[in-house]
């Protein structure tokens, strides 16, 4: 079996020493959906939540949680981001099903990748349009959170294959 790489030669979790690795730009992209009814769906896209704008909030929670994924996740390191981007988008009014999107995409010049980074930032995004929309629609789900895709590192680039919403 091989070493994992947070376990150190006592079995105790530990954070991995990056010291000896190059700097190197590393960017993630991540995804999440927010099943939601159609009249939040409405709603959202009319702008008429009491909350406010649903979207935007959203979009600037997912950026400042990525600035504190190594404050929420145990042993991430620390990385100075370089940019976190969120967008996210409700499905068009004719839709069978109805959903808002959830894209991240976080960069950094840094020794280790930025994937927990832009799944933090999808997923407190879409935590907050369930805070957001919970007076329309008490069932919403949060599903397919997932890296789409990294760049940068030893291990190359990954792509994730398609998965419908």
């Amino acid at each position: 079996m091989s070493k994992l790489s947070h376990i150190d030669a006592s079995g105790a979790a530990s954070m991995v020493d990056v010291g000896d690795k190059p700097v190197t730009r590393r960017v993630a992209v991540a995804e999440a959906f927010v099943d939601v009814s159609p009249a939040l769906a409405a709603a959202i896209r009319e702008n008429s939540l009491a909350k406010g704008d649903l979207l935007a909030v959203a979009r600037l929670a997912g950026i400042q949680a990525a600035k504190r994924t190594d404050e929420l996740i145990p042993l991430c390191h620390s990385l100075p981001l370089d940019v976190v981007d969120v967008q996210a988008t409700v499905t068009p009014a004719d839709a069978a099903s109805h959903h808002v999107r959830i894209v991240a995409t976080a960069s950094t010049h840094s020794r280790t990748g930025v994937e927990m980074e832009a799944l933090v930032a999808a997923g407190i995004a879409s935590l907050t349009v369930i805070d957001m929309g919970k007076a329309v629609d008490k069932t919403m789900v949060v599903r397919g959170l997932r890296v789409l895709e990294k760049r940068g590192g030893r291990s190359g680039e990954y792509v994730a294959g398609d998965v419908a919403p």
